[in-house]
């Protein structure tokens, strides 16, 4: 019997390497996104210095896991196979949720999602042991559980919201106002003491949150907190005078500030969080040390109680996974990638994705008024002199997100704010203040112009909405996968892990792989930053693929086969859904290209559009002849099917030309298409004209003869855009061959 356990210990360990790689895959944004953003270095020069304080925060971490091992139940109250059952469901639920937030590439709270799915957990096993003793009732919950420690995390969703939104908007104006976009007069002047500043937070931050567990009992360390003002002015100006001196030697001390915020956060992340991704691992294998010194498996779980350290070489051991997450999962830039879209200084890139709300809406037309109030108020001259600090410039030259300016600030704000709430023991989330200060600096730097403003408070509340369905996913899933092992015992242990495992692996399996490979052969042919070459790339794919579900497409219908009309609807469907994409990041896209090449520009912003044309006429086609065969109604004719099947000949090799004219295996001969083109326009007309007749005689079906006449349309339209791409693509090579 005691093997079972073994191979759970086993499987909580599996567990605890796979939740340090969703956990950092998920929280590396906190201390990536500054660094990144503002492009202060090579991703691998970020990484590294994150790298070195994640190894120092988890060396110099004491590893108490109080949080796993007590903090949200009395572990007095469960048996060892209880406790075994708790840690189980909690492990399964915590990697799933997580794994799907990074899936969707949304940053939530890796201290969240572990409390209420310990909560979760607790509560059915509470259920299991309430149910089975007559003695307890529901009202006996609170001797099993600590609800008051899951109601300190919700609130700190809320003050992390509004607290951090609120300073990173105010810090972040005040900031442009004194150095405004074109900061280098100002910095040579005063970036000694505004950089000594922020140095001074940055590491106060390190010291008394970061390594706030190894250094509790040093004397120095002692002096300092009682002594707390004197020494942070004392610090500030050591610091100003050197990074006075390094600035005389054209060192660019705005750089050495951030990659110190960005070691300081990964610090403090390694410090603290580490409880999130290995904590209930290491009190599940500590519970089974206990239970094997006495062979019994239900013994009580008092002991659990008592805090204890951690192995050394376990937080060793996870250090090593997190650096290696760090530098190996894409899922993590994909996290990073959503904040930064959010907060990026470029207005036309949209935002788009996130769409737009009644209260988003409502929200950017509140901020207008009060604009036009402003407005009023204020007198011309104040007004313009103010605006001029904020005139958007690049004098970085990196084409970043934003500029370092920003990123100080961003990382400045999250530190102090985290160290004072730290001090004063409000329960705010590292997560949730690092995003929200990155958006409230964006804010107030005029990032969010009206062109963008309304998508980008979506993206947010979206992200904050998701922050509490983090609590609640948590606390269900934990609650159902810990009822159904605590009640189906082995076999239900098995069919949990197997379904865990398939979800995981299917979550992380490339679904994109196809895209990946293309991607690759996209910039093996193409070289680095030429988007008009990717363009001619993606057109040839996607002349493939509509090819290929035009032709599916149509011998559906005739077979009245759903299941293949339906994956065709869904297949155009996401071709669609790419080329709008393109139109929404087209001006950022056109950035790349050379100053003063205009050709280019001219052929992207033709392609794109004819592009977007093709696969909406396509997807016109797919979405009709499914509705159509899913609603049970009459199929077509044979007349109509044999004059379908030789229009899809037609298209067909028309469309075998126009792509061995792209890809380069035939000559280029525009003419050749346009006598192609006029003879299939020819047949359809005569079709139209057929079926008109048909019509009119009764021999076919209303909807049916619907059908048949929009597809027609339809595949008009795309051959017209077809030939569009190839005309767009023979200028745009004979301008070439011309400049």
């Amino acid at each position: 019997m005691i093997e079972i356990y073994t191979v759970m210990v086993a499987i909580l360990a599996l567990l605890a390497v796979l939740g340090l790689f969703v956990g950092v895959t998920n929280d590396a944004v906190n201390f990536l996104n500054s660094a990144i953003g503002s492009k202060v270095a090579p991703l691998r020069v970020i990484l590294t210095v994150a790298s070195v304080g994640i190894l120092l925060g988890v060396i110099s971490s004491s590893g108490m896991m109080e949080v796993a091992r007590s903090g949200m139940f009395n572990p007095a109250m469960f048996s060892f196979h209880e406790v075994m059952t708790l840690y189980l469901g909690v492990m399964f639920a915590n990697i799933i949720l997580l794994d799907l937030y990074n899936s969707w590439g949304l940053p939530t709270s890796t201290t969240v999602s572990l409390i209420f799915c310990l909560l979760g957990a607790a509560v059915a096993v509470s259920f299991y042991k309430i149910g089975a003793d007559d003695t307890l009732t529901i009202s006996s919950l609170g001797e099993f559980i600590n609800t008051s420690r899951a109601m300190g995390i919700v609130s700190a969703i809320l003050l992390s919201v509004v607290i951090a939104f609120f300073f990173g908007t105010i810090i972040m104006y005040i900031s442009r106002e004194i150095f405004s976009f074109r900061y280098i007069p100002v910095l040579n002047r005063f970036g000694a003491l505004w950089c000594g500043a922020s140095l001074t937070a940055i590491l106060y931050f390190a010291l008394f949150k970061g390594l706030k567990n190894a250094i509790a009992h040093n004397d120095v360390i002692h002096m300092i907190d009682q002594h707390l003002l004197p020494s942070l002015l004392i610090c500030w100006v050591v610091c100003s005078l050197v990074l006075f001196f390094l600035q005389r030697f054209k060192i660019n001390i705005l750089r050495i500030t951030i990659l110190s915020g960005t070691f300081a956060l990964a610090l403090a992340f390694a410090g603290n969080d580490l409880v999130n991704f290995i904590g209930v691992p290491i009190a599940g294998f500590d519970a089974y040390s206990m239970m094997r010194e006495t062979g019994d498996v239900a013994m009580n779980m008092h002991a659990l109680a008592e805090d204890k350290p951690a192995n050394f070489l376990f937080l060793l051991a996870a250090g090593g996974v997190m650096i290696l997450t760090l530098w190996k999962s894409k899922k993590a830039m994909h996290v990073t990638e959503t904040e930064l879209s959010l907060a990026a200084a470029q207005d036309e890139e949209g935002n788009q994705q996130y769409g737009s709300s009644f209260l988003s809406r409502s929200i950017v037309r509140l901020a207008l008024n009060l604009g036009k109030t402003y407005e009023r108020i204020v007198p011309v001259k104040i007004r313009e002199r103010m605006a001029c600090r904020f005139e958007y410039a690049d004098i970085e030259h990196s084409g970043a997100p934003f500029d370092m300016i920003r990123a100080t600030v961003n990382l400045t704000t999250s530190a102090l704010l985290i160290s004072l709430a730290t001090s004063l023991k409000l329960p705010l989330s590292t997560t949730y203040v690092c995003f929200m200060v990155a958006m409230g600096s964006s804010l107030a730097d005029r990032a969010w112009g009206r062109e963008s403003a309304v998508y980008r408070i979506s993206g947010v509340m979206t992200i904050i909405a998701g922050w509490f369905v983090t609590a609640l996913g948590g606390f269900v899933i934990a609650l159902l996968v810990g009822l159904v092992l605590i009640y189906g015992g082995m076999v239900a242990f098995v069919v949990v892990t197997v379904l865990a495992a398939w979800m995981l692996y299917h979550s992380n399996k490339s679904a994109h792989k196809p895209e990946e490979v293309e991607t690759k052969k996209s910039s093996a042919v193409c070289g680095v930053d030429d988007p008009a070459c990717e363009l001619r790339q993606e057109l040839i794919q996607t002349m493939v693929r509509a090819t290929h579900i035009y032709d599916r497409t149509l011998i559906a219908v005739m077979r009245e086969n759903r299941r293949e009309l339906k994956n065709m609807m869904r297949e155009a469907n996401d071709l669609f859904q790419t080329s709008r994409e393109h139109k929404y990041t087209l001006l950022p896209i056109l950035k790349k290209v050379h100053q003063g090449d205009m050709n280019t520009a001219h052929f992207y912003v033709q392609a794109v559009d004819y592009l977007n044309e093709l696969t909406k006429a396509l997807l016109h086609i797919t979405r009709p002849a499914f509705e159509h065969i899913d609603n049970n109604h009459e199929g077509l004719s044979k007349d109509q099917a044999r004059d379908l099947m030789t229009v899809n000949d037609e298209v067909e090799q028309i469309y075998r030309q126009i792509n061995g004219m792209l890809n380069g295996e035939m000559t280029l001969d525009v003419e050749a298409v346009l006598v192609q083109r006029d003879g299939l326009f020819e047949m359809m007309d005569k079709a139209v004209e057929k079926e008109l007749a048909r019509l009119n005689r009764g021999e076919v079906h209303t909807k049916a003869s619907l059908l048949y006449l929009a597809i027609l349309s339809e595949t008009k339209n795309m051959v017209l855009q077809s030939r569009n791409l190839l005309k767009a693509q023979e200028d745009y090579l004979r301008n070439c061959r011309e400049e």
